[in-house]
């Protein structure tokens, strides 16, 4: 396996210049750096981590706890861990995946143990367990999604309260008068999913506010509890005119529930779901949605964690909350109702 010191001789330059190349920590003339890249590629060469934390306090690896629960959609998380993995990658830094299910425990080893640079939650919860590992840890930490503590760490989501408010105001301003809006399955609220009861409790508050009946009901995760689900709610509210889908399996489920049932969107029902554009194609989903940005979510995230990581005056800076406002994105799926 070559060294930085195979690398140095093949460039001829020496070891703390070809070091510098490649770190990029000083400024290197563009001639020697592009000899010290060409010498690594013909090496191939490999920086050795443990080296580099050694020398530099820093081992270009950021912490990402998720966990994969069953009551939930898998392929929205998956989302979020890509966006994640891809900033992170960008700005040369490797992901540690940690889905242990004490994620206090875990977290508190990767920090104790400075496996990790910083490290980004997914998952959170109202009163998430983690929380008070990571505001005592040596390193800083990043949340995608809204704790109801958020002192001591930078908090990045989607304004789900809006969301809500945005979904019934459409509808309204078409003439819908009886919604339904399904949820998240019920666990993901007893586990401290503040996102379900945020749009939810700020749907339901808008929905009175304009005169609008809204049958709001908790969801499924998976088939074929969620066609089931859906199918229920269609006979039980028939005058119903629009529905409104906080729940990824609920949404991937609907086609093939309204043609069964010959029901045509927006003819009969008007739909609008919150979901991510990339997760609209993968299921090819036809609907209206307001869009959950994961990717941006993500990447914000990993680039404010990262920068209070590299720069000594960003430590210190006040920790941010910061919302990204819902986008509606039609696809023709609402109307005026018959």
């Amino acid at each position: 396996m070559a060294t930085i010191g195979d690398v140095a001789r093949a460039a001829g330059v020496s070891r703390s210049t070809a070091s510098y190349a490649l770190s990029g920590k000083r400024a290197i003339s563009e001639e020697v750096r592009q000899r010290v890249a060409e010498a690594a590629r013909a090496l191939a060469y490999t920086p050795n981590a443990g080296a580099r934390a050694l020398a530099t306090s820093q081992t270009m690896v950021l912490g990402l706890l998720a966990q994969f629960y069953e009551d939930e959609f898998a392929p929205a998380m998956m989302q979020y861990i890509r966006a994640v993995s891809d900033t992170a990658r960008t700005l040369g830094y490797d992901i540690l995946l940690v889905t242990e299910a004490d994620g206090a425990r875990a977290l508190r080893r990767i920090t104790d143990s400075r496996m990790v640079d910083g490290v980004v939650l997914l998952n959170i919860a109202e009163h998430d367990e983690r929380l008070p590992v990571l505001r005592a840890a040596p390193r800083p930490g990043a949340s995608v999604g809204l704790p109801a503590d958020c002192s001591g760490l930078d908090v990045f989501d989607l304004d789900f309260e809006e969301a809500g408010r945005v979904m019934v105001d459409h509808l309204h301003r078409l003439g819908h008068r009886e919604l339904i809006l399904i949820s998240q399955p019920e666990h993901v609220v007893h586990r401290g999913g503040a996102y379900v009861w945020r749009l939810r409790d700020a749907a339901v508050q808008r929905a009175r506010e304009r005169g609008v009946t809204l049958h709001a009901v908790y969801g499924e995760s998976r088939q074929p509890a969620v066609g089931r689900l859906l199918n229920t709610l269609l006979d039980t509210y028939p005058s119903a005119t629009g529905l409104l889908l906080n729940n990824e399996a609920a949404a991937a489920a609907l086609p093939s529930v309204a043609r069964a049932r010959g029901l045509r969107v927006p003819e009969d029902l008007s739909v609008i779901g919150r979901y991510s554009d990339d997760f609209a194609a993968t299921f090819s989903l036809p609907y209206s949605f307001i869009e959950s940005a994961p990717d941006r979510l993500g990447s914000m995230a990993v680039r404010h964690l990262v920068r209070r990581v590299e720069s000594t005056t960003a430590r210190d800076e006040p920790y941010v909350v910061r919302f990204i406002s819902p986008e509606l994105v039609s696809r023709g799926s609402t109307a005026v109702p018959r």
